[in-house]
């Protein structure tokens, strides 16, 4: 990641913003970010509940950064009603930081997967992936693994193959192939950092594709 980057969210991205006394997280739109003003677009239905911060309200913003999300404590310094939208001002309050909050980020990428069940083995790809669960779809065959039923995971990632404990959270039979939601558990630090950079990389081309 760039320094900059690690600093200040980028320009016509998305963040996140906690306004800290209503203890609500919106997700919002990145117009202008400078050393001096974050300017961001707040996204959602209606327009009361956008306008009702005022200035000097604490608010917590997030964003992605390379391998890792940031954080920065800021204020609104201005609120811009612009016809139908507004504009919200921030003005950093301290210096920015690695997120620590407990969100896992989520992103559809498609990486090979096998799983032993059975006296065999299931294989097929992820859906979507974090680096505390996934989705995958794989070909079945006999039954499908009650909800609950615990299961080894190996994803290939780009610079190697992750083995990780996971739990079936939910199951979808689609003909021949299978749906599986699977939350992982006890995931070694390096295995989750490894997860953590395939999910940026993922976001980073689903970004670069819809410009």
């Amino acid at each position: 990641m760039s320094e900059a980057n690690a600093v200040r969210p980028e320009v016509s991205t998305s963040a996140d913003v906690t306004l800290v006394a209503r203890g609500i997280t919106v997700t919002a739109a990145v117009e202008v970010s400078t050393e001096f003003v974050i300017s961001v677009r707040p996204h959602g239905e209606g327009t009361a509940w956008k306008t009702s911060v005022k200035p000097g309200d604490s608010v917590e913003l997030y964003w992605v950064s390379g391998y890792e999300e940031r954080t920065l404590p800021a204020k609104i310094s201005g609120v811009d009603e612009e016809g139908d939208g507004v504009l919200w001002n921030l003005a950093a309050t301290g210096p920015a930081e690695r997120s620590q909050r407990r969100r896992a980020v989520r992103a559809r990428a498609e990486v090979p997967v096998t799983m032993p069940w059975s006296d065999g083995m299931l294989s097929g790809h992820t859906v979507d992936l974090s680096e505390a669960g996934l989705r995958a779809l794989v070909d079945g065959w006999g039954l499908p693994p009650d909800d609950g039923s615990t299961i080894t995971v190996s994803v290939a990632l780009n610079e190697r193959t992750v083995h990780v404990r996971g739990e079936i959270v939910r199951h979808t039979v689609q003909g021949p192939r299978w749906l599986l939601s699977i939350k992982l558990l006890d995931v070694a630090e390096s295995d989750g950092d490894a997860l953590r950079r395939r999910v940026f990389q993922a976001l980073r081309e689903e970004r670069a594709a819809a410009e």
